[in-house]
């Protein structure tokens, strides 16, 4: 692959090369331009994201959305609260204070932190579903401003309507069209109140996100078994939004855990550099993870978090680092066998481009599988009605119902991903590693494989409507190809790229929603070489149809 991981990919890096708040800060305040369409408002699979620096994610960019989102609230009758959170990069702050101005001049009410501290997406995802249980009127909403795992210098701002979940692109179409619009004018027609001000006033309130949800923990993970045990638990949050969390959870339920650092810095300068030489809070990543797989062997499990803490990455002492499609599927083996409050008919939700071993799994326990497309929304509406049991990404993404099958979240949840890996660690009395291994040997062991390699704004917009007709090969690693997807089976969605199949492999190719590259999935229920061949004629064949474009 054209993907070379960089001399830098595993180690601090030199303190020339981390960003400069400072001047990343200031740059928050330029004026893009939205005549350029790198500088527009653009909603991917999760919200607006870009960089100051790249006049990508700028105080109009913020203004913008947030007053298109009132107008969004008003049209859809939603006049309840707005739970508002933020992750630890630099740019969240002052999107922070510049979302606030508009929500509270627009007379929304935001539910902040008590303490104007860190709220990771499942948590606001969890308050929005427990300020909605039973009712119909006075609806809650949230906005989570974070750009998840990516580099210091970016920021992110994502809205999850009612449901609690990523919202849809009908949503996120409407609000990137009005917000647009509003740039378009100048900002013309955006209400706006000083935040001082706002910040004192009726539309903003302390909220105990906190408490609220350290305390329903124990209805979705089995925290008892987890002390009972004395399993002990590393933790690193990698210096994101969990980093207030998981000392109350360690002292309320009495667990044997460390949390492995501390440290809050909007730099990351801590965190080893992920495998292009950027730094990228990618838990799981082997580059980004480095530090924590190097204590594997001071505990039972142990886990870490993206910045936002939506998602997870395991590592074990039986094996290291744990593929997220490893985890996903022990997890789901697990689970449904250790929840009897589910519905007996609740469904396994899966990407299209998260391995097969879930199908075996799902197989094996006479459970109804659900393939979609990448992006967590098409899980929101089984993970509300408790029709999905468990929901997940290949990107270590996932969420699953609380114990009596009721939803939980409809967001992914990074912190309880992690702790489940320390229950089945305390139940069964073998690691998530262990317990994959001895699932391979019952199903078999599929090699599966997810690389990066650039691609500009435009080559991600061929591949994002490549047809089967633009495929100039018949065969794949030597097979016949059986079938080019650009729809996934479970709902019939578009996949926002290709799958290409063959008898005894795949890969999948879609453009990143968040960064100027692309992603190549590939799975063979062969060998290692056989994988490699599928990644090196996928490249080619991409890179094929980008030469033809």
């Amino acid at each position: 692959m054209t993907s070379t991981v960089s001399p830098l990919a595993g180690k601090p890096l030199d303190p020339s090369l981390l960003v400069d708040v400072a001047k990343l800060t200031q740059a928050y305040f330029d004026r893009p331009d939205p005549a350029e369409a790198a500088q527009r408002v653009a909603f991917g699979t999760s919200g607006h994201r870009g960089s100051s620096f790249l006049l990508s994610f700028n105080e109009a960019h913020i203004l913008a959305i947030a007053q298109a989102i009132c107008l969004y609230r008003q049209q859809n009758g939603i006049d309840g609260p707005l739970f508002l959170g933020i992750d630890t990069h630099a740019l969240s702050r002052p999107a922070f204070e510049s979302a606030v101005e508009v929500f509270a001049a627009n007379g929304v009410v935001s539910m902040v932190d008590e303490n104007l501290r860190f709220t990771p997406t499942p948590v606001i995802s969890h308050a929005i579903i427990v300020h909605n249980r039973g009712r119909s009127t006075g609806l809650a909403d949230g906005v989570v401003i974070s750009p998840s795992h990516n580099p210091p210098a970016d920021g992110g701002f994502k809205y999850n309507p009612p449901h609690g979940g990523p919202a849809d692109t009908d949503a996120t179409g409407w609000i990137e069209r009005k917000a647009n619009e509003l740039m378009a004018d100048g900002l013309a027609g955006i209400a706006r109140m000083p935040y001082a001000k706002a910040l004192a006033s009726e539309f903003v309130r302390r909220h105990g996100y906190l408490a609220a949800y350290v305390e329903d923990l124990a209805d979705v993970v089995d925290m008892d078994k987890i002390r009972s045990s004395g399993v002990s638990i590393g933790i690193d949050p990698l210096g994101g939004a969990g980093l207030d969390y998981y000392a109350p959870i360690i002292e309320r339920y009495r667990l044997n855990a460390t949390v492995v650092d501390t440290t809050l810095d909007p730099t990351f300068a801590f965190m080893p550099a992920d495998w292009d030489g950027k730094i990228r809070m990618d838990c799981s990543s082997p580059y980004a993870m480095a530090s924590l797989i190097g204590m594997k062997d001071r505990f039972d499990v142990a886990f870490a978090n993206d910045t936002d803490a939506d998602r997870h990455g395991i590592v074990t002492r039986s094996g290291g680092l744990m593929n997220p499609n490893h985890y996903l599927a022990t997890s789901i083996a697990y689970l449904f066998t250790h929840r009897p409050g589910w519905r007996s008919d609740a469904a396994i939700g899966k990407t299209i481009v998260s391995s097969a071993m879930i199908d075996r799994v799902a197989a094996k326990l006479g459970r109804r599988l659900v393939e979609v497309p990448v992006g967590f929304k098409w899980f929101v509406d089984g993970l509300s009605d408790g029709s999905f049991g468990f929901g997940g990404e290949e990107s270590a993404g996932a969420s699953f119902l609380r114990q009596d099958g009721t939803s939980w979240t409809t967001d992914k949840d990074g912190l309880i991903l992690g702790l489940l890996a320390a229950e089945i660690t305390a139940v069964t009395g073998s690691d998530p590693g262990e317990r994959y291994l001895a699932l391979t040997k019952e199903l078999g062991e599929p090699l599966y494989a997810r690389v990066d390699a650039p691609a500009s704004r435009e080559q991600k917009a061929v591949l994002k409507t490549l047809s089967r007709q633009e495929i100039k090969t018949e065969t794949l690693a030597g097979e016949p190809i059986t079938a080019v997807l650009n729809e996934a089976p479970g709902n019939g969605a578009a996949i926002g790229g290709v799958k290409v199949v063959t008898g005894d492999g795949w890969f999948c190719a879609r453009p990143s929603g968040t960064e100027e590259v692309y992603k190549i999935y590939a799975e063979s229920f062969r060998d290692d070489a056989h994988l490699r061949r599928i990644q090196e004629e996928a490249q080619a064949i991409i890179n094929a149809a980008f030469a033809a474009a």
